[in-house]
């Protein structure tokens, strides 16, 4: 079953009552509490200053591996909470993840690449773009990605996705549409981040990604090829929208649509939350020695 998104963006009170989330509102004494059951809920986004957990709400989230994003000023996600552990054999898992040979993790992150450009290259296939020169890359990325193919592909696939008239450049800073697709990222990224918990692994020990300010390294590797999907969104929204500079909660809406979005993996589609745990868990796969194969999905047109 998959799993609800909540986004809080009014003032509200947030508590545990019989198992079931009650949702409050102090600003509206009329209007009756909203209540939800615990177990269906995959990820709460809150966008307020004005909003109140109680701790045995949070406690329980946490029991049911919820990712909790807080937003900052600029109601952008910033913060997110997960629990320290969502599997019975986690320190059995987190042995086999730090003892990863490095020959594995290079064959892995080339996976990764490969499956994150082939997305690529269909985003671009499906806008009438020529896509040969993605394809080309595809036949460079070799293990470990030495010569940076995923970088070369971003620059071509960033100058041509918002159309080759587009003045478009990929900043976390710039104009928009960078900012939907900070939004859309972040929210893949805790989506990233709850599956590799429910399988057992740390998701600060990346396969390539070493930055010791991201604390996120193993959801930084991994989300790469569902990235596209996010991209596919927010062409979308733009459409959609076309002369919206700012994040108004309707675009936020469509946004926070992508955890139920359709994905293919293997043959078999299903929404895309889901699909995260079938990778995660080959991941894990991966590290116990049982598999060599990474299973990301392949981006339909």
């Amino acid at each position: 079953m998959i799993k609800r998104t909540l986004y809080f963006g009014n003032p509200c009170y947030l508590k545990k009552k019989d198992m079931q989330m009650h949702i409050d509102f102090p600003e509206k004494e009329n209007k009756p509490p909203a209540i939800i059951p615990i177990e269906d809920v995959g990820v709460v986004v809150l966008d307020n200053p004005h909003i109140t957990l109680t701790n045995a709400l949070i406690a329980e989230l946490n029991q049911n591996n919820t990712a909790i994003i807080s937003c900052d000023a600029k109601h952008l996600p910033f913060g997110l909470m997960l629990p320290m552990f969502a599997h019975h054999a986690f320190t059995e898992k987190m042995y086999q993840q730090l003892e990863c040979s490095l020959p594995l993790k290079k064959n892995l992150w080339q996976q990764t690449i490969i499956a994150k450009i082939s997305n690529q290259a269909a985003i671009l296939r499906s806008l009438g773009i020529n896509d040969s020169k993605m394809q080309y890359y595809l036949k460079l990325v070799k293990s470990g990605d030495p010569q940076n193919v995923e970088g070369r592909a971003a620059a071509y696939y960033w100058e041509n996705l918002f159309g080759t008239e587009s003045s478009f450049s990929r900043d976390r800073l710039g104009e928009n549409p960078n900012a939907m697709l900070n939004y859309g990222y972040a929210v893949l990224l805790a989506i990233v981040a709850r599956g590799l918990v429910s399988s057992g692994l740390l998701p600060a020990v990346g396969i390539h990604h070493r930055n010791k300010y991201n604390p996120w390294c193993l959801a930084s590797d991994i989300m790469e090829p569902y990235r596209p999907y996010v991209d596919r969104v927010v062409l979308e929204v733009v459409k959609r929208f076309p002369d919206q500079d700012e994040l108004t909660p309707e675009i936020k809406k469509q946004l926070l649509q992508i955890p139920a979005i359709d994905v293919d993996i293997d043959g078999k589609s299903s929404p895309l939350m889901v699909g995260l745990q079938r990778t995660t868990a080959s991941l894990s796969a991966c590290f116990e020695g049982s598999s060599r194969k990474l299973l990301y999905p392949e981006l339909k047109i």
